[in-house]
């Protein structure tokens, strides 16, 4: 197998996989059955999956969702999404160089007459929502068909390795996504009320109250009583000069592969965006032995949370707000990213322009609800319902509570005696959605002996599994709230257990001891990075909450909590006078010199707008400034909008270039929805199993 793989994580345990061969334009390579096919050719170094017909530019994945049709390949000469296709064993994969070519073969093909099956409720996405919702349904007995496009249940919980924040009895506060997915997952098994169908599509909703489903490669129709919305998000795009070469990816799609496909698919990566995707991303990069070479946000304040933010400072990944990424260079691939400084009014200041060796981009600017299936049932008077992220953009924390609330209203819809839906998950679920609160500079407790913990979060947010954690109920938030920053009740003492400090989403929380040398108490700090570099007697670099280096110490030992087994719980001694302002581990590697740096600055109207067509800003500006109003018309001259992906991508680049022109988007007429989200291949309406029937 390739060295691409990731064969060691401080979180996720590498599993025994099956291997398999197959040939990619004739090549021979090995696989792991069953894994998506981008993430086989990716795990082999092989990026390139083709060329667009219109300049030849090199094709990889952006997305690794199905959401942007760029990974096309031909597998076993049919066309596929590489991203959403299972590897096979002897599955022969090929470039797509220009346009597919229609096989010369003229024999009518048998179809099928497709059934419309009736059901009481279908749920589209097996999210955190979605899993929730089809939870309270399937406890009330409630036939419900939960449908996926992906091979497991959790949506994007499958994707994080981090621990959640929110609550302990609410929302699995202290414990990993990919474990929350695989715990509703096993509820879901012991529901028979519920089927799930997994690689599953839903591609379309229509005026007959149908809703149309590829569940592998039969095309199925499905007419509910009741239709719940759980699909989640997309993530947006960047225009700037080079945003389409292999390397430049959504951050979900990097977290797909190095998460769930243990894939290492970079080595030295630019993280654009500094939300909490675009902080978790990096976290999960430095978890899988990447190098981030700078997070960069082009607001004054990165707008996650301070605690993930403090976490890559500490690993000494330097972030640069007022940022914002010029180009991306490179022929077949990224081989470099140039970033500038922002001044107040958005404007890139000249002469700040900083170029940095990298491979890869992770864009992580911002999420956008695919709500289309909303939108389109609504317009059928269907009855539907909607949650999680295509409900409203929060965390997936929010997301389970919206599920429980509308799986609940859905019972209710249906005649079932539910009760009143307690008002206080509509406030728990608003209460997760909020943005970071302030941040306030906390000051560490004044004692000098004993021992306790020390909070390093502060900022407010939706968080308090460190209470839920403490035997004796020491720890509060402020006020009992769960956004309230957390203190300790000094008169209940202290015993030790380091549970807060294990169970700490943000790692937030260290441990001092002063009990058997008050000169150089003992500190325990929490790591999730590369085990081997912690081990007893080995030196580390300790730093406090900014990442500020306070000296390089020895290791006395390393413990670990058998009900959180993925944190180490590292312990030093340290002089009392730098013991409270410990908080974290610095990186063994050094990050790389932000003054490594040259000038450039690409013309603007060279970056691609419509990924599918390959239209550029300049293009698209030429048009609007000749008269164009009309998204059709503007689609009609410059094919922007026209490609597999159905504007997903470019439509919000567009209308800001309307904006940036001048132009009062009242004037400005929408573009004309498709009919199908998905694409489809056509035989599959006639009932014809595209890949049996090929065969």
């Amino acid at each position: 197998m390739s060295d691409q793989r990731i064969t060691r994580h401080p979180v996720l345990e590498i599993p025994a996989r099956e291997e398999v061969t197959f040939t990619f334009n004739g090549r021979p390579l090995r696989g792991v059955a069953g894994e998506m096919i981008a993430s086989a050719l990716i795990a082999a170094g092989i990026h390139i999956f083709g060329h667009h017909p219109r300049d030849h530019s090199p094709q990889g994945i952006f997305c690794a969702n199905g959401q942007c049709s760029q990974c096309l390949v031909m597998a076993d000469g049919l066309p596929v999404k590489a991203c959403m296709t299972p590897l096979a064993a002897g599955m022969r994969v090929e470039r797509i160089e220009g346009l597919p070519r229609i096989p010369e073969d003229d024999r009518p093909l048998p179809g099928a007459e497709i059934p419309v099956h009736e059901v009481p409720v279908l749920i589209i996405g097996a999210g955190p929502a979605g899993l929730t919702a089809a939870i309270e349904l399937g406890k009330r007995g409630v036939e419900t068909l939960l449908v996926d496009d992906k091979d497991r249940l959790g949506g994007k919980l499958v994707l994080q390795t981090h621990k959640f924040f929110g609550s302990v009895e609410d929302s699995y506060a202290g414990t990993r996504g990919f474990e929350i997915a695989e715990r509703l997952a096993a509820e879901i098994e012991q529901l028979p009320s519920v089927a799930v169908w997994l690689g599953s599509t839903a591609v379309g909703v229509f005026s007959d109250r149908v809703v149309g489903i590829v569940r592998g490669n039969r095309y199925c129709r499905i007419r509910p009583q009741k239709l719940m919305v759980a699909t989640g998000a997309r993530e947006k795009m960047l225009s700037f000069p080079g945003n389409t070469l292999p390397g430049v990816y959504g951050a979900g799609a990097f977290q797909t592969l190095v998460n769930r496909d243990l894939v290492r698919s970079a080595e030295r990566v630019l993280v654009v965006g500094g939300g909490n995707v675009g902080l978790i991303a990096a976290y999960h990069a430095v978890q899988a032995g990447i190098r981030v070479a700078a997070l960069i946000e082009a607001l004054p304040e990165v707008g996650g949370y301070r605690v993930h933010a403090d976490k890559l400072t500490r690993l000494g990944v330097p972030i640069f707000t007022r940022h914002t990424i010029v180009a991306a260079h490179g022929q077949d691939h990224v081989v470099s990213a140039t970033t500038a400084r922002l001044d107040e009014k958005w404007r890139i200041v000249p002469g700040t322009e900083k170029t940095w060796e990298v491979d890869t981009v992770l864009v992580a600017v911002g999420l956008a609800e695919v709500n289309e299936f909303i939108l389109k049932a609504r317009d059928f008077g269907m009855q539907v319902f909607s949650a999680g992220d295509a409900q409203e953009i929060a965390e997936a924390s929010a997301a389970m509570f919206t599920g429980r609330i509308e799986g609940l209203k859905i019972a209710a819809s249906l005649g079932l005696a539910v009760g009143e839906i307690p008002e206080d998950w509509y406030r728990k679920a608003e209460v997760l959605k909020s943005r970071p609160g302030r941040i306030r500079q906390a000051s560490p407790p004044p004692a000098q002996e004993g021992v306790f913990p020390v909070f390093h979060c502060i900022q407010e947010v939706p968080c308090n599994p460190c209470t839920s954690a403490c035997p004796i109920g020491a720890i509060h938030t402020e006020n009992d709230t769960i956004t309230g920053l957390p203190y300790r009740e000094e008169e209940k003492g202290c015993t030790g257990c380091l549970n807060c400090v294990a169970i700490c989403p943000g790692l937030a929380i260290t441990l001092v001891d002063y009990r058997k040398d008050p000169d150089h108490p003992l500190v325990t700090l929490p790591w999730e990075i590369r085990r081997e570099t912690v081990e007893a007697g080995h030196t580390v670099a300790v730093t406090d909450r900014e990442g500020a280096l306070l000296g390089h110490y020895a290791v006395q030992r390393v413990r670990v909590k058998k009900e959180h087994p993925r944190t180490l719980l590292v312990q030093v001694r340290l002089p009392a006078e730098l013991a409270k302002r410990a908080a974290g581990i610095q990186a063994p590697e050094p990050a790389i010199d932000p003054l490594e740096v040259y000038q450039q600055q690409p013309p603007p109207d060279e970056a691609v707008i419509c990924r599918c067509e390959r239209i550029t800003a300049g293009e698209i500006r030429a048009a609007i400034r000749s008269g164009v109003r009309d998204m059709n018309q503007l689609k009609a001259l410059t094919r922007t909008g026209m490609g597999a992906c159905g504007s997903k991508t470019c439509r919000p680049l567009v209308w800001r270039i309307f904006q940036e022109e001048g132009i009062d988007l009242k004037e400005v007429t929408d573009r004309v929805d498709r009919p199908l989200f998905v694409e489809v291949p056509m035989g599959a309406f006639a009932g014809i199993d595209r890949r049996r029937d090929h065969e």
